[in-house]
C-alpha cells in the first residue's frame, strides 16, 4: 500500500520494456518500494537491471490482445504480489507505415486502443477491489488533435485518452484513480531515428512529471506543461494550417 507520504510498495507494468515507464519506476523508487513486475511479451529478454536495490524486479509474459485472459493475468498478479499500489499502462506501438496497409491499422488500434480498454478495465476491478492504487495510462499528445502523416497512431491514442479520462470520472469515490499523461515527442528506443518535434523531452522529463503529479493528485499530465496551452490553442487551428504544420 501506498505510504504516507505517496511511496508506492509494488509497481506493475503493462509494457514492461518501454522506456518511459522504466523511468518513472526509477523516479519513484524509495526503500517502501519491495517489488516492481515488469510484463511483457518476451519476459526471457527483459531487462531486469537499471532499478534501486530496495526492491525485488520480475518479468512476466503480457499480451496485449490477450483480451480473454486480462482479468485473469491482473488478478493473478496481485494474488501473487499483493495489492497492486501503482499500474502503469505503457504498451503500444508507433506504427507509422501502417497507413498503407489496412490490416497493420487494424493490428496497431487493436494493440493500443483495444488492449488499452480491456487492460485498463481489468485493472480498474482489481483496483477497485483493494480500495485503493493509481492506474497510470501513457497517452500522447499525437491524441489531442491527429496529424495527416500518422493519423492511425494518433488516433488510438485518441480513443486510449479518452477511455482513460472517462475511466478516471468513473472510477470516482471509489479510492483509485486514473491519471492520463500527454507526453510530446519522446526520445526513446520507439522514437529513434524520427525526426524530433518541437518540445521534445527524455523519458525522465516524463517521470519527473508523473511522480509530481502523483504528489499533487492530478489527473492529467501534459509534459513539458507548455504543450497544455499549445494544444489549447491548435485543436481550433484551421485545417489548412493544421496540414502546414505537419508539412
Amino acid at each position: 500500500m501506498i505510504n504516507a507520504i505517496h511511496q508506492p510498495q509494488t509497481i506493475l507494468v503493462l509494457g514492461g520494456t518501454s522506456d518511459i515507464a522504466r523511468a518513472i519506476v526509477r523516479e519513484l523508487e524509495s526503500p517502501a518500494l519491495q517489488q516492481v513486475i515488469l510484463a511483457c511479451r518476451r519476459p526471457s529478454e527483459a531487462d531486469l537491471g537499471g532499478f534501486g536495490d530496495h526492491s525485488s524486479v520480475v518479468a512476466v509474459e503480457f499480451d496485449a490482445t490477450d483480451f480473454e485472459n486480462h482479468t485473469q493475468f491482473i488478478d493473478g498478479v496481485a494474488s501473487k504480489y499483493g495489492d497492486l499500489d501503482i499500474v502503469i499502462q505503457a504498451f503500444g506501438q508507433l506504427g507509422t507505415e501502417a497507413r498503407d496497409d489496412p490490416a497493420s491499422a487494424a493490428r496497431l488500434a487493436s494493440v493500443n486502443y483495444g488492449g488499452a480498454v480491456s487492460s485498463g478495465l481489468a485493472v480498474a476491478e482489481c483496483l477497485k477491489k483493494q480500495g485503493h492504487g493509481t492506474l497510470i495510462v501513457l497517452s500522447s499528445v499525437a491524441g489531442i488533435r491527429t496529424r495527416p502523416s500518422n493519423f492511425i497512431y494518433g488516433s488510438s491514442k485518441a480513443g486510449q485518452d479518452a477511455f482513460a479520462t472517462g475511466l478516471g470520472h468513473a472510477l470516482h469515490g471509489t479510492g483509485v484513480n486514473v491519471m492520463t499523461v500527454r507526453p510530446g515527442f519522446v526520445r526513446s528506443s520507439m522514437t529513434t531515428g524520427l525526426d524530433e518535434a518541437p518540445f521534445s523531452v527524455d523519458p525522465e522529463d516524463v517521470a519527473v512529471a508523473v511522480a509530481k503529479g502523483l504528489q499533487r493528485g492530478s489527473d492529467v499530465v501534459w509534459v513539458p506543461g507548455l504543450l497544455r496551452m499549445v494544444f489549447g490553442l491548435l485543436r481550433y487551428a484551421p485545417g489548412f494550417v493544421w496540414r502546414k504544420l505537419d508539412s
